[in-house]
């Protein structure tokens, strides 16, 4: 079965996109990767309206993104705050990827607006795309891709 002949219904790029492919989705989860925890400040901080962002923290709330916890300033209501999941910080590689490729193709004229470094020794971080056995770097021209087990026929 060849890619044009497979149905993309249940594709997992698509089920991811389903979940976070909005673009203020995304913008919610990196504020998230750094460190923004309360309602108030993702709005701020995102620019959305409250109801735009109300609705995109359920949605990852209700999928395992994000979770809430709650907390209580001094004479006021309990308020709930958004934290990572595991699920969550599973995208951590896909937003430095988005960033790097940012970095490399879409950058403002002063170039990026945020540098990620290993703490240890100070090198940038950077995604690489690598075998799982010998654990060198590769291309799109180093890879098979074939049909998986969740392959299904175009109807």
């Amino acid at each position: 079965m060849k890619w044009l002949e497979m149905s993309t219904e249940n594709c997992t790029v698509q089920r991811t996109l389903d979940l976070v492919g909005e673009k203020w989705t995304l913008l919610i989860v990196r504020d998230a990767f750094n460190g923004v925890r309360r309602f108030d400040d993702f709005r701020r901080h995102v620019g959305l309206s409250e109801a735009v962002l109300a609705d995109r923290l359920r949605k990852l709330v209700s999928a395992g993104i994000l979770r809430t916890v709650p907390y209580r300033e001094e004479g006021s209501r309990t308020r709930r705050e958004y934290r990572l999941t595991g699920k969550g910080r599973d995208l951590w590689p896909v937003l430095v990827a988005l960033r790097q490729w940012g970095d490399a193709h879409a950058a403002g004229p002063d170039g990026p607006t945020l540098d990620i470094r290993h703490s240890d020794c100070g090198a940038p971080v950077q995604v690489v795309v690598e075998c799982s056995r010998e654990h060198a770097a590769l291309t799109l021209t180093d890879v098979t891709v074939e049909p998986g087990p969740g392959a299904r026929p175009l109807a």
